[in-house]
């Protein structure tokens, strides 16, 4: 259950954060945000506040926020239909009820003539009983009533392709932008409350029944030499470390004083890496830390992991593209459950370390320049730029279409690779 709750929050965090990107620059560029949703498939949970509706959904396989004119505005008034207006004290339309209308009392019915629902926004048509053609003004934030679900009308000021370039650019560049911003603070926050790592090879705790413990190491202890090696940096001392599962090593340690030798033998951990299985020895130490450090220092230890793992993210994805890695070496959601799983019993620092790396990976990938991806919007931004004007947005639709049952795809093929890695 706690692996499960842990899964639910960072998931939750991740694609909120990301979303919020997009939500608070779409709000800042004036632009109707219809839906604000984390997950896909069935509402679980639904409440409307001011213009947006905001929902909670049944699959945990990501989010969206809908914004006005993104898809077809489906709001249309066809001659010779008849609506039901309900205007308000300035005498413009605030309501127009298409169906179940004796729900309503005092409408004023009419026959559309014409209506213009995008720029000029008014209806014209006739009320029962009257031959004179007359014209009503629409509210900009009128709403339609069908099957007594309330629509936003969206008028072209407020729909997502009327905003200038850059506008459109920042509010899509701005939902994996807050993944990274996310990572950051998470990672300053474990900084300042579990203290900043020193890659120097003194011990820090101890884990009580490990290796290490068992063989008389002591927290403080500095390693001076691994069988013979000499040693002087963390990185030293856990690349022998890693290197020796189940292998009898001498650590030489200056403590005081005092020069100690000790014979350790590190357990092998296991672990999967694609169709590989990758044997670890581990002692049980955890490297040294600045106790209590500065809120300088741990924005600026915040800063550093941040790129440290955005650039070895970088690498492994380069990796990927050469051949140097399978698709087999991918996870989906079964897979990073998994691994959530197994961070999860280090304790909550390495879970919310955890959290900000899949933050820095989402952000990354939503960054690629594929379809259906941010990074494919981003493109086509990109080629709008150089041409002048827009792709038709016909066939920018396709392209993207196209790219989200190729991601599908992959998820699917994903997907079943972990769950036959993990329960077949």
């Amino acid at each position: 259950m706690n692996s499960v709750i842990a899964f639910i929050v960072i998931f939750g965090a991740l694609v909120f954060f990301h979303e919020l990107g997009h939500f608070v620059f779409a709000k800042r560029a004036g632009i109707l945000c219809r839906e604000f949703a984390i997950g896909m498939g069935p509402k679980v949970l639904a409440f409307k506040k001011n213009e947006t509706q905001y929902t909670l959904r049944l699959l945990p396989i990501g989010g969206y926020v809908r914004m006005a004119g993104e898809d077809a505005e489906l709001m249309e008034l066809k001659p010779g239909f008849r609506a039901g207006l309900i205007l308000g004290q300035d005498e413009k339309v605030e309501k127009v009820v298409l169906n179940n209308k004796d729900r309503y009392p005092d409408l004023r019915v009419i026959e559309v003539a014409e209506a213009e629902l995008e720029k000029e926004l008014y209806i014209k048509g006739y009320e029962e009983g009257e031959d004179t053609l007359q014209r009503f003004e629409l509210s900009e934030k009128a709403v339609f009533i069908e099957d007594g679900v309330e629509t936003q009308l969206a008028p072209w000021n407020r729909q997502f392709n009327s905003k200038k370039l850059h506008q459109r650019f920042l509010t899509i560049f701005a939902g994996p932008a807050m993944n990274f911003v996310l990572a950051f603070i998470v990672l300053s926050i474990i900084g300042m409350s579990a203290g900043i790592p020193v890659d120097r090879a003194v011990l820090g705790d101890i884990v009580p029944g490990d290796p290490a413990d068992q063989a008389g190491l002591e927290k403080g202890d500095e390693v001076t030499a691994i069988s013979g090696e000499e040693i002087s940096t963390w990185a030293d001392l856990t690349g022998i470390v890693s290197a020796s599962p189940g292998e009898e090593i001498t650590i030489d340690v200056q403590r005081g004083e005092e020069t100690l030798s000790f014979e350790v033998t590190p357990e092998e951990r296991t672990f999967e890496q694609g169709d590989e299985t990758i044997s670890q020895g581990i002692i049980g130490v955890y490297n040294p830390r600045i106790e209590s450090p500065s809120i300088f220092q741990s924005i600026q230890y915040g800063a550093e992991q941040t790129y440290f793992w955005t650039v070895t993210i970088f690498d492994l994805l380069g990796d990927l593209i050469t051949g140097q890695f399978s698709i087999d070496a991918l996870a989906g959601p079964v897979g990073i459950y998994k691994s959530t799983e197994e961070v999860a019993k280090a304790g909550i620092y390495q879970l919310m370390q955890w959290g900000a790396i899949l933050s820095i990976n989402l952000g990354i990938m939503n960054l690629l320049p594929l379809p259906a991806l941010d990074g494919g919007r981003l493109l086509f931004f990109g080629f709008e730029a150089l041409r002048g004007k827009p792709i038709d947005r016909q066939k920018e639709g396709m392209v993207h279409f196209v790219g989200f049952a190729l991601l599908m795809l992959l998820m699917i093929v994903v997907t079943w690779n972990d769950i036959q890695r993990y329960f077949l």
